[in-house]
Formats: C-alpha cells, sequence, structure tokens
C-alpha cells in the first residue's frame, strides 16, 4: 500500500511510530502541504492520506486528493468544520451533545464594549489555530487585558463551569478509545498548556493520570465521544471535557487529528486504520470518500 502522510512534520511522535510500523512493507511517503504536496499533487494518488496539518494549504491539498477518489483521513471538509468553533458548537448542540453554550461575538473589543456579558466567562478565538486565544476573564479588567494583542480578533463566548482544573481529553483512532487527565489551560497555573504546530498536546506538561485508558473514564464518556466523531465525521479525533458536577460532562472542544502524545498503542491504532482506509477505498467503498460532513443520525466512528 501507499500512504501519504500531508503534514509539515513527519517526525511527529504519532507519525513517526506509525511509520515505523507501516513502512517495513508499505510505501510511506510525506507531502509537504506548504511546498505544494508534489508529486502527488500532480502524479498518482497513494491508497490513502492522513491529514495531519490544518492549514489552508493542506486542506486545499486535501481536497484536490478527495477529488482524484483518494480516500483521506480526516476528510477536509470535517477538519475545516472543527477549525470554526461556532459550526462546532452548533453541530454539537443540534444533534444533542452535551456542548458548553457558545456565542459568537465580532470581536475582543465588542465584547468588552458589552458591558456585562456575565462573568466568569471563557473567550476563545473563534477560528482555531496554533497560538490561538484561550482564556478565563473574571471581569472586564481581564478583557481589557487582551485588547493590545486581541482587539480586533473575532471571538466566541462560553460560561466558565467551575470545575476540577483538569481536563478530560479522550482521542479516538478507527473507533479506538485513549484517554488521559490534562491540566487545563484555564486553570491559572503559571506553565500553561501548549500545542504543537499542528494542534497536538506539547510534552513536558504531564498529570496524574496521563497515559490512562478507557476503564478510568466515567460511565458513558468513552460512548460519548464515540458518538462524536459519527456526528463529525471524523475517524482520528480528540474531544476535550470538563465535569460539569456530579459525572456530567460537558464538551468544549472537538479536535481533528491531534497529537495523543504518550498513549501506548495509538500509532499502531493509527497504522491500522491507514491499511483498513486503503483497503476498503481499493474495494471502492464510499466510507472513506465522503466529501461532506455526516447528518447527526449517522452511525459513530467504529460503531
Amino acid at each position: 500500500m501507499r500512504i501519504g502522510l500531508v503534514t509539515s512534520r513527519p517526525d511527529h511522535p504519532l507519525l513517526a511510530g506509525a511509520t515505523a510500523l507501516l513502512a517495513p512493507r508499505h510505501d510511506v511517503r510525506w507531502l509537504d502541504p506548504e511546498r505544494g504536496g508534489a508529486p502527488d499533487a500532480q502524479g498518482p494518488p497513494a491508497d490513502v492520506y492522513l491529514l495531519k496539518a490544518h492549514t489552508p494549504a493542506a486542506l486545499a491539498l486535501a481536497r484536490s486528493l478527495e477529488e482524484r477518489g483518494a480516500p483521506v483521513l480526516n476528510t477536509a471538509a470535517a477538519t475545516e468544520l472543527c477549525q470554526d468553533r461556532v459550526a462546532m458548537a452548533d453541530l454539537a448542540t443540534g444533534a444533542g451533545l452535551p456542548f458548553a453554550a457558545t456565542r459568537p461575538v465580532a470581536s475582543l473589543a465588542g465584547l468588552l464594549d458589552e458591558g456585562a456579558p456575565g462573568y466568569p466567562l471563557v473567550v476563545k478565538s473563534r477560528h482555531s489555530r496554533r497560538g490561538d486565544l484561550v482564556a478565563r476573564a473574571d471581569g472586564p479588567a481581564d478583557l481589557r487585558g487582551l485588547l493590545p494583542a486581541w482587539r480586533d480578533e473575532p471571538v466566541v463566548v462560553q460560561p466558565f463551569t467551575e470545575n476540577s482544573g483538569w481536563d478530560q481529553k479522550i482521542w479516538v483512532i478507527g473507533g479506538r478509545v485513549f484517554a488521559a487527565l490534562r491540566r487545563s489551560e484555564l486553570a491559572g497555573d503559571p506553565e500553561p498548556v501548549t500545542q504543537d504546530a499542528e494542534g497536538g498536546e506539547a510534552p513536558g506538561r504531564g498529570a496524574a493520570g496521563d497515559g490512562g485508558g478507557p476503564a478510568v473514564l466515567p460511565p458513558g464518556w468513552a460512548a460519548l465521544a464515540l458518538r462524536a466523531g459519527g456526528i463529525f465525521g471524523l475517524d482520528v479525533y480528540g474531544v476535550d471535557l470538563i465535569d460539569a458536577g456530579g459525572g456530567t460532562p460537558r464538551i468544549v472542544d472537538v479536535n481533528a487529528f491531534p497529537g495523543a502524545r504518550g498513549q501506548d498503542g495509538a500509532p499502531r491504532a493509527l497504522a491500522a486504520l491507514a491499511l483498513r482506509a486503503a483497503e476498503e477505498g481499493a474495494a471502492g467503498a464510499r466510507a472513506w470518500r465522503r466529501s461532506s460532513v455526516p447528518e447527526p443520525g449517522d452511525r459513530p466512528a467504529g460503531g
């Protein structure tokens, strides 16, 4: 099989681990979307592509490969959806997922002009990307402190939910669930959680609970994550949740193709998914050639 990695970082631990498993028997190639993705952009496409990068160039390359019949995981449409936090919230709530209440505001300055929008609150860039705005505001002074860097930034606002300060990270790769606790970037720690260049979790900020699996999750949370994958049309994704009280889950984010760092078995799950997608794509199956996000009633990933 020929397997393409659409990324500017083929050395990413998840991709590197999957490549090490695949390379002895399969042709694994790297396509840098910022350099046009040659030769695949012109020559015969590979049997499957893993879309790790989320830049406009990467999405354009993925769409061109899909138009030529190549399976792309995740699809360009599903990946792009997860970058718009308004569209994400609308789809999630419309499908009945317990997603945090989200409303858009044209700019951070406009939010401050509203006067008393209901503190404490969480303010985020509307468009998810590397280095975007994610902050807690307990009052107008906190918002004013963000103005020098973010005055004209389109944002979304979510009510802040009191919680333990830990995010429950759930990663799903081809229906296999991985989970860990990570310190929330809203917890006010002096060393905030950061992201790598393609939206994955950066190393060096571990926490008790890192490396846990589905057994550590509260009842029903793994099934909720799987359902989210079906709703968003994702095969490799992450769901960030908090406990809203009494074990009630609240989804605060859905990420396409996150890093899943430190999760034993994640590279093997990704390698197996790539081969399965390539085989089913070659057989003419449509499951790996979705050109749009599925309707809420579609089956969940791995279901």
